[in-house]
Order: structure tokens, then sequence, then C-alpha cells
């Protein structure tokens, strides 16, 4: 019976690594992305808008 938790608990932490690595891989590669699509379009940053005072700003990371 021991086997089978330790073998669950082990699947379970496996499970958890696979999930995290993904969602940073998809996290970093829709940064690269957007540096490509900002160096195609020779910008340097993305503006974003800030509601409390309406100025743009370069989005930070």
């Amino acid at each position: 019976m021991a086997q089978v938790l330790l073998l669950g608990a082990v699947g379970l932490v496996a499970w958890y690594g696979y999930k995290s690595f993904v969602r940073e891989a998809e996290r970093v590669s829709a940064k690269v992305r957007r540096e490509e699509a900002e160096m195609k379009n020779r910008a340097h940053g993305t503006l974003v808008r800030d509601p409390e005072t309406g100025e743009y700003r370069i989005k930070k990371d």
C-alpha cells in the first residue's frame, strides 16, 4: 500500500512540474514573439495606457 501512495505522490509532483514547465514555456514564447514583432516594426517597446492618468508608458515585463 505504501508503494501505491508513494507512486501517486511522485506522479502528482511530476504532473505539477510538467504544468509549470508548459506555463513558463508559453510565457517565454509569447515574450519572444512580442519582441520579434517590435524588431520587425522598429519599435522600442509596447505602449500601455495608464488608467489613472491617461498617459501612455512603455510596458514593463
